[in-house]
């Protein structure tokens, strides 16, 4: 029905705006394009994260969902960094944003690279340059795709990784899931007692149920 009451019509506002989706994640991964991070979020989660043998399979971040030890966690493999992504180089830094919202960061080098240890160097650099916090984020530095190298050559590279300053390095493989139990674990110690999915699934305290609720467990 037409509207038997009505007023002037005034003078709208008008605004431009700005609007950043930030994924919430409890670990991110992080690393240089083709360091196997799709790979390894396949391998450990329900994701269906795209593959290839070259630069920037992934454009789009990606989420999964680890379960280990009986416990839960969100696991979100970032799209590859390369040097100015923090000043829009590559893919830039229009997905450095979700790392805020992530616990730790599980950094991924490829042990077949040709300068590992720079390109680990290269996406720390990024994360400080773009702030934010991400460089003073709890970071696990996962050697990847050691199914393709001998253990004295991991070990040798995983020592000038650690004399470049790098303080946890865990030799991994995204594609045989060697070495993946002690990454996943190390990802559980720095998250804590409740990821993510487990603070939504926490009950209601209701009044005078505290003594009752002191022995749950989100699993």
């Amino acid at each position: 029905r037409a509207p038997r009451q009505h007023q002037p019509g005034e003078i709208g506002e008008e605004a431009a705006l700005w609007l950043r989706l930030k994924l919430i994640a409890d670990a991110g991964l992080v690393g240089l394009p083709n360091a196997g991070k799709s790979t390894l979020i396949n391998k450990v989660t329900n994701a269906s994260a795209k593959v290839g043998a070259y630069p920037f399979t992934t454009i789009h971040p990606q989420l999964g969902v680890v379960r280990h030890k009986s416990r839960e966690f969100v696991l979100a493999d970032i799209p590859g960094l390369i040097e100015g992504a923090a000043d829009g180089a590559g893919i830039g830094d229009r997905f450095l944003g979700h790392i805020e919202r992530c616990r730790i960061l599980l950094h991924l080098v490829d042990a077949t690279g040709d300068d590992p240890v720079n390109a680990w160097k290269t996406v720390s650099k990024e994360l400080e340059k773009y702030g934010g916090g991400l460089a003073e984020k709890p970071q696990i530095l996962a050697l990847n795709k050691a199914d393709l190298l001998d253990d004295e050559l991991m070990s040798d590279i995983s020592e000038q990784l650690r004399a470049a300053g790098a303080e946890h390095v865990l030799p991994v493989s995204g594609a045989t899931g060697d070495g993946l139990e002690a990454a996943l674990n190390k990802v559980l110690e720095a998250v804590g007692e409740n990821s993510s999915i487990e603070q939504k699934d926490q009950p209601t305290i209701a009044p005078g149920e505290e003594e009752a609720t002191k022995t749950w467990s989100p699993l």
